[in-house]
């Protein structure tokens, strides 16, 4: 099972069909819930606000992958490995895409990792997509079918 908590809600049709697809061609693999937390408008509270909803939606036995621009970079073959591995000591997976603002500290402490994609900055309605062709690519690799090039 594989769980994803993101800030912010969907707002352009193009980024939920894609979504849509990639949910689609995973739903052979894995169960995959989207959880979307809303964003705080107010900056100063955002982290913690955002952090608390975060935290309530993570339960004790799940592993937690937070995506984080320090968090360690992996190529696909390797997130594959990891992801395998990891497959074999838990059956939760829960990965956490934070909002505008970053992840609250907290939510970094309580996480098992952290995983960064670049050290550039994507939007985050964008980000769901690449982490879900991420997760598709991953189990393509895992079972050894063609996709992965």
């Amino acid at each position: 099972m594989i769980k994803i908590i993101c800030v912010g809600k969907l707002k352009e049709k193009y980024f939920t069909l894609a979504i849509q697809e990639y949910l689609k061609r995973l739903s052979r693999y894995s169960k995959v819930e989207i959880i979307e937390i809303s964003d705080e408008a107010n900056a100063e509270k955002a982290l913690k606000v955002e952090g608390d909803k975060i935290l309530s939606k993570i339960k004790d036995d799940e592993y937690v992958i937070a995506l984080d621009i320090n968090g360690e970079m992996l190529s696909s073959m390797d997130f594959a490995k990891k992801m395998d591995k990891l497959f074999t000591t838990n059956s939760k997976l829960t990965f956490i895409i934070g909002g505008s603002y970053g992840l609250s500290l907290e939510v970094k402490k309580r996480s098992d990792y952290l995983l960064s994609f670049s050290k550039m900055t994507f939007p985050h309605q964008l980000f769901r997509v690449i982490l879900l062709e991420q997760i598709y690519r991953a189990y393509k690799i895992i079972n050894n079918e063609v996709y992965h090039k």
